[in-house]
């Protein structure tokens, strides 16, 4: 197959640009090979199929993508870090800005100001998020007193009425999402001070495996979109050594590999841990999930 050139016209639609990533070259050519195999990972009936990113992107649009993919029903799961619920309760009664990478910090730390690449996030969101979440931590532990992540991320989505939501869409359809280090956020600092004077609430941070592991045992197929690394990818990649690895795998990711981390390690490298099936379908893809995201999604919604 040989490259060819792009030839670019005035108007012309996304899936036209799109095809011809196919010999382009570098990671244009990965990204059509990535969008080959979501086609058929979305296309098989029998496929258990996981979304995960990090909390970063759920800070920047691509909240909107995660939401309509899970309106659709794209996918089963979601895992993620607790950042991402953060963000996306935080933007379900606020908003963010957009500001620069070569901002200055001190300024903006003195206004209150946080800086999350060239996205901007007041302080007024986390006052205002205590202010929510403080009262739900009373309602619920009045119910019962030990909560899975996955419990507790499912009762912070039933106060959320913003349809614009990925966590709003998850609890309306049913989809559970898992979140590993649900602690690390501010939600987890919440529950610190929470637990001050309710000793007898309890995060049980092993409780979701239970849930997990009937997910992936029960599967025929396992595939997964996963953006980014850390504990999202790895939590994702690692549970379905359960079943012998996923099926399909699909990576956008900044990382490199040559630091032996597990951000940057290649599919291959999973499939030495039985994390992705020897024979399973594989596509990685360097760069921004802001840019990639959404022409990947352009091209198999």
């Amino acid at each position: 197959m040989k490259i060819s050139d792009f030839k670019i016209k005035k108007g012309m639609q996304a899936d036209d640009l799109f095809s011809q990533f196919e010999n382009a070259g570098f990671q244009a050519s990965e990204l059509h090979n990535a969008s080959s195999i979501m086609k058929e990972m979305l296309g098989d009936k029998d496929c258990t199929r996981f979304l995960a990113f990090t909390a970063n992107m759920a800070a920047s649009g691509l909240r909107g993508i995660f939401t309509e993919m899970l309106k659709k029903k794209m996918f089963d799961a979601v895992i993620t870090t607790g950042g991402s619920i953060d963000h996306d309760l935080i933007k379900s009664f606020s908003h963010y800005d957009l500001g620069s990478f070569q901002q200055d910090d001190v300024a903006l730390h003195k206004k209150g100001i946080n800086r999350l690449g060239n996205i901007l996030v007041d302080n007024k969101n986390y006052i205002a998020l205590e202010k929510r979440l403080q009262p739900l931590f009373a309602k619920i532990n009045s119910k019962k007193h030990v909560f899975s992540g996955s419990e507790l991320i499912r009762e912070i989505a039933l106060t959320i009425k913003d349809e614009n939501s990925f966590l709003y869409q998850c609890q309306k359809n049913n989809i559970p999402v898992f979140s590993p280090g649900l602690i690390d956020s501010a939600i987890g600092l919440q529950l610190f001070f929470f637990k001050q004077d309710h000793k007898e609430f309890i995060l049980d941070e092993a409780g979701d495996m239970i849930q997990l592991a009937n997910l992936i045992l029960t599967s025929k197929r396992t595939g997964a979109l996963i953006l980014g690394g850390g504990i999202s990818k790895h939590y994702t990649i690692a549970s379905n050594l359960l079943r012998g690895g996923l099926d399909y795998s699909v990576y956008l990711t900044t990382a490199s590999a040559y630091d032996g981390s597990l951000s940057g390690a290649f599919p291959n490298e999973a499939k030495s841990w039985g994390k992705i099936k020897e024979k399973g379908k594989t596509a990685v893809v360097y760069g921004d999930a802001t840019v990639l995201l959404p022409l990947l999604y352009s091209k198999v919604c």
